[in-house]
């Protein structure tokens, strides 16, 4: 019962839902004007492009070999999703979220492609992140700084994703998926570039 817990909350808390999360979140909290098909295209367009895609791209790697798991146990079979990943991110920035029309969400899928980036390199260097951790603790930083940007009261969100990264760390760590050094790397790549580029939009 525990690890069926435990596993639950890994797939509940996929990284790969939590771009998608980043985009709802933005359009429910910013006092903004913007028309609902321009919402919806852009929900569309992320949920399509974060989570449809990348699953059946994972299915096709699975069926070559590529890949054993969709939690991508080892750094080797890490470099070819991330790559992919990295290249669809591009494709969001370049097609969907352009900077001079949504700047959060630019720079927000930026923050993103900065900590995929960076954990594909350590990937190369057989380092190991916990992906779980860089998704969720990016998405954590985004909302305090559009909480901070529009000068709204997001204390209930904050507290929800505190317990959400610590739900997500001890069910990685029961798991055997990650290792303590593992998780903290995960937390700092995925803070860090979110934090850096509110300089340019905050």
């Amino acid at each position: 019962m525990k690890n069926f817990i435990l596993k639950s909350i890994s797939f509940v808390f996929h990284p790969l839902i939590m771009p998608l999360l980043g985009v709802l979140f933005y359009f429910s909290k910013t006092p903004r004007f913007i028309p609902e098909p321009v919402m919806k295209a852009k929900i569309f367009s992320i949920v399509i492009l974060t989570i449809i895609l990348p699953i059946l791209l994972f299915f096709l790697l699975r069926t070559i070999n590529k890949v054993d798991s969709i939690y991508l146990k080892s750094t080797k079979e890490r470099l070819i999703p991330l790559f992919i990943n990295c290249v669809i991110i591009v494709l969001i920035l370049i097609r969907v979220l352009s900077s001079n029309e949504i700047i959060e969400l630019y720079y927000f899928f930026l923050g993103i492609l900065c900590s995929t980036l960076t954990c594909f390199i350590l990937a190369i260097f057989k380092i190991k992140a916990s992906i779980h951790m860089i998704a969720a603790s990016g998405f954590f930083m985004f909302a305090i700084a559009l909480g901070i940007h529009y000068q709204i009261n997001i204390n209930g969100t904050i507290a929800l994703m505190m317990i959400i990264l610590g739900a997500i760390a001890t069910s990685r760590l029961h798991l055997k998926a990650h290792t303590n050094q593992e998780l903290i790397i995960g937390v700092f790549t995925g803070l860090f570039p979110q934090l850096i580029l509110l300089n340019y939009w905050l």
